[in-house]
């Protein structure tokens, strides 16, 4: 039975979030918390599959962030689904770089949106325990999460990306040296699995690696076909 904490402090959004989770998984046990101490008693008390939290609670702006960082302490790998009106396009990557698994912002996603994240969380969380992280390519230059919650590296730094992404890259990297074709990589994309959108999540994934590494050049196309990562030889020094 999965054991679920639902942290929000509005109580009409606690209740309609622990409605949908009991909806898709009616065997779930769902707690829900309302404030930081006693959100922080239970992940310290409680062993739970899934973490969903809010940023702010009550009058602390931040109070997620602190709960996030308690639950990593722990070394669990609990993974966090941060549902919050703080704007995505900032609070995104922070929460990624704090190792939470996405970030939903509140009014911009509907039911399934949330369903669908949140039963993928669950799914790959109960496979934690029989999967390894795939060997790193020569030098161990790119390190993967296969849970997808942790952010990847690339030669020791992260590389924010979205869960879509990071899917696409995973597929990428675990065939490096073969080409992935088009119909392989819609399998993991979520929606708009067509040509355009994966070719703009490939840019989304250079632009990243770009980002901490300017010459980076792993990722070929293969016109008509697909995309290919190709081992480098690591390069010296950035200037």
């Amino acid at each position: 039975m999965a054991r679920i904490a639902v942290i929000e402090d509005d109580l009409p959004t606690s209740n309609q979030l622990a409605g949908w989770i009991r909806a898709a998984h009616p065997a779930a046990q769902i707690d829900q918390w309302f404030g930081r101490d006693e959100a922080e008693a239970a992940l310290a008390r409680e062993g739970y599959d899934v973490v969903v939290l809010d940023i702010e609670l009550g009058r602390e702006r931040h109070a997620g962030v602190a709960l996030i960082n308690a639950i990593n302490k722990q070394g669990q790998g609990t993974p966090v689904l941060v549902v919050s009106a703080m704007p995505a396009a900032i609070y995104r990557s922070i929460m990624k770089a704090l190792d939470a698994w996405d970030y939903l912002q509140k009014t911009t996603f509907e039911e399934a949106d949330f369903v669908e994240t949140f039963l993928e969380i669950l799914r790959v969380a109960r496979e934690r325990g029989g999967q390894r992280q795939p060997r790193a390519g020569a030098g161990g230059e790119l390190s993967l999460d296969p849970l997808w919650q942790r952010t990847p590296t690339w030669r020791g730094e992260r590389i924010n990306l979205p869960l879509t992404a990071q899917r696409i890259l995973a597929t990428l990297y675990q065939r490096r040296g073969d080409v992935v074709g088009y119909d392989d990589l819609f399998d993991v994309v979520k929606s708009g699995r067509n040509r355009d959108n994966v070719r703009k999540h490939v840019s989304t994934i250079r632009d990243a690696f770009r980002e901490v590494d300017p010459r980076f050049d792993a990722i070929e196309n293969v016109p008509m076909r697909g995309f290919r990562w190709v081992d480098r030889p690591a390069a010296g020094p950035r200037p």
